[in-house]
Parts: C-alpha cells; structure tokens; sequence
C-alpha cells in the first residue's frame, strides 16, 4: 500500500520545523540592538534566550557577555527557556510516533499512530510559537525586557524568524498527520458490526419445501401369455410364387423340335431351351 499524501507531507515538513526551531532555542539572535554611543557604529549586539554576543563585523564577534541590566531575569525569557526546551522534547516525541506509524517497509501504515503524533507535533508548534509571539510582543518594551535607553535601536532578530517558520512548519505538519484519522474512522464504518439480535433471512435468500413425492407400491408380476402368432389381415399384393417341386408342366416341351427335327421352329408355339 502506498503511503497517503497527508501522511508523507507531514512527515517532510515536521523534520523541517524541527531543525528551524532547533536553531532558534540555540542561537543569540533573539534581539538585536545598535546605535551606542559609547561604541563603534557598526556594533551590533545579539541577544538570545542562552548568550549575548557583540558583532563588529563579519570577522570579528565576541559571545558570553555579561548581564548588567537583568536580561535573562526577565519573564518572557524565562517562559521562553522553559517552553522552547518543552516544545522540543516534544516534536522529539511526535517524530518517534511518526516514525512508527507511518512505516515505508510496512505493507500498511497504522493510521491511528501517525494520528497520535500528529496531535503530538501540533502542540509541539504550539509550545514553539507561544514564546515567539510573546517575546515579539515585548521586544520593544524597555521595562519588560530590559535594554540601554534611546538613542539605542531594538530589532527583530533572525532567531525570532526562524523560530516562527518552524512553529508553522509543526502546526501544519502536525495537522496533516493529524488527518490519518479519517483513514481510521473510514476502516471502523467499513468493519461489519456484531449484531447480538439474530439476523432474519434476506429476500435475497428463500428456502423453498418441495412436496414429497407419492409412493407407488409396486406391481405384482403378471403370468407370461404364451405368444400366439398374428395373422395379416391383409390381403397379400402380386402372384402367389409356386413352391419348388410342386410345378408340373403337362405339355412335352420338346415336342416340337422332335417332329420337325430341326432347331427353332417358327412353327413351334410351345417354349424351348434356347427361348429360355
């Protein structure tokens, strides 16, 4: 059987989320901020749920700076921390379900299994964007996340991005694995049901009772007639044949030819051997 459509979708773009979301509990690139007056103007500083890092230029970086304002004391940092690493071990797990439910080596996958992990991974991109879309919401908010005073400029950072392409990427991988359900639900109204009442017979099925037939009892055995012979009655057509011997010709057939002494006589009325 060849895997559905939702399934092999899902399982793509779930590894996909996984990996985006990955980099943006990782990297410092939460927040970024520029315009300092007591630095070069093309310091750029990076700020993350783990580490701050300074950038000068491309070349140049300098990561594990310290908090001097609270950063990291913050409450959407610390939701952020928690949910990130929950949202993690979670699409983990989704991805294990997945793994096992949706079986390229099995003639058939188990639809309610890859249903379960799309659950699974649904709210794995639920955990994920959670904390993006608060950490958005504060980012410009001095009191809340703290930072240095103006003329410093606060920017979205690549991290945010990243971790709003992988929560969507898990949101709709979730949800197409989540649609193995049907395929469950189409195999539970196609499974015939235990009836416990007794089935009466269809129409499609009659039981007929033939009459039994009458019993002749048998016949006693007639005395053999002697056979008599049956005459024609009738009447027989042409000549009755003479029987052999009983023909007798009264006439001297070789009369004839004695008294004339000669052979064929035309005078001779009576049959002779060459006539015959």
């Amino acid at each position: 059987m060849r895997t559905p459509v939702a399934m092999t979708l899902g399982m793509v773009l779930a590894p996909c989320g996984l990996l985006l979301y990955l980099v943006c509990t990782l990297t410092p690139g939460w927040r970024q901020a520029t315009g300092f007056l007591d630095l070069p103007i093309n310091v750029v500083v990076t700020q993350g749920l783990w580490d701050t890092c300074k950038e000068q230029s491309s070349l140049e970086r300098e990561c594990g700076l310290p908090d001097e304002l609270g950063y990291y004391a913050a409450e959407p940092v610390r939701a952020a921390r928690g949910l990130t690493i929950s949202g993690l071990a979670t699409t983990a797990v989704g991805l294990l379900l997945a793994s096992l439910g949706v079986r390229c080596w099995r003639s058939k996958p188990r639809a309610w299994l890859a249903g379960a992990s799309g659950l699974v991974l649904f709210a794995a991109g639920l955990l994920g964007l959670i904390p993006v879309a608060w950490y958005s919401h504060f980012l410009q908010n001095r009191t809340v996340l703290p930072a240095k005073p103006l003329p410093v400029q606060l920017r979205v950072g690549y991290s945010l991005v990243l971790g709003f392409l992988g929560s969507c990427l898990l949101l709709v991988g979730g949800f197409s694995l989540a649609l193995s359900f049907a395929q469950v639900c189409q195999d539970c109204a196609w499974r015939p049901k235990a009836d416990p009442r007794p089935r009466s017979s269809s129409l499609n099925t009659v039981y007929v009772q033939w009459p039994e037939a009458p019993t002749i009892p048998p016949l006693s055995p007639r005395p053999q007639a002697r056979l008599q012979p049956q005459v024609d009655p009738k009447p027989g057509v042409g000549f009755r044949m003479p029987r052999p011997g009983a023909y007798a010709n009264p006439e001297n057939v070789l009369k004839g030819e004695l008294s004339s002494g000669g052979y064929g006589d035309s005078s001779s009325t009576l049959p002779c051997d060459s006539d015959l």
